[in-house]
């Protein structure tokens, strides 16, 4: 009788320490839970670091290319062998494609024979203007280079970006070499050279250029203009 007395008192013992434990696990949950509440929105509340407008910023690089853009086409001298579009406001008679002929000329409607090459596409506009204003009042001309052919230079060997560029203005060779991307690490900085035909001989012309020298100032003689067709070539 004593024994299953001292039973029950255990099994009791057992069963009330069992509830106390679930109630402190209860507790433990709930504290749990109240402090994740809290950091979740602490976190929520904290000043967020400012970020850049991204649509802002295209539009500016956008902006630059653009204004870059419209600068290379402003400084652009036709050549021979370029293909234009030429065309004059409300008349659909004055509308033409033509490619420049090996001696810089070209002929439009009503204005006939005119000098192409060397000449901007502004300059060619005010040009084609002037001579169809016997015949029209206040034209509006507009010309565009539809096609690259003369004006190009070739930047080979130890460059960055080898290839075809064409000239804008009076394009140097240190000019030409920044165009290509620059020169590499292997690069014999001494030795690069121009290579220029003569377009009416063939004859062929190597005029030396010392990178290193027209760096620091020197031989700045060798930092010629290139012209339509040269090469240079980067060891």
């Amino acid at each position: 009788m004593i024994r299953w007395r001292r039973d029950e008192f255990a099994m009791t013992n057992n069963i009330e320490e069992y509830k106390q434990m679930k109630i402190i696990r209860r507790c433990l949950l709930l504290v749990l839970a109240a402090v994740i509440s809290i950091l979740i929105v602490a976190c929520g509340s904290a000043p967020k670091k400012a970020q850049p407008d991204e649509a802002s910023a295209n539009a500016d690089a956008g902006t630059e290319l653009s204004a870059y853009a419209e600068q290379m086409r402003a400084a652009y001298q036709i050549q021979p062998g370029d293909k234009l579009a030429i065309s004059v406001y409300g008349e659909e008679d004055l509308q033409k494609e033509v490619v420049v002929r090996p001696d810089g000329g070209i002929t439009f409607p009503l204005v006939g024979d005119l000098q192409a090459g060397g000449r901007s596409v502004a300059q060619l506009q005010q040009d084609i203007a002037a001579g169809l204003t016997r015949y029209i009042s206040e034209p509006e001309v507009s010309v565009t280079v539809q096609e690259v052919v003369g004006n190009k230079v070739f930047v080979l060997g130890q460059v960055k970006n080898p290839g075809e560029y064409v000239l804008t203005g009076g394009t140097s060779v240190l000019q030409a070499l920044s165009m290509a991307g620059g020169i590499t690490a292997f690069a014999n900085r001494s030795k690069i050279k121009v290579i220029r035909r003569d377009k009416v001989t063939g004859q062929e012309t190597v005029i030396p250029f010392d990178y290193g020298k027209v760096m620091r100032g020197k031989g700045l003689d060798k930092n010629i203009v290139l012209m339509s067709g040269d090469t240079v070539i980067v060891p």
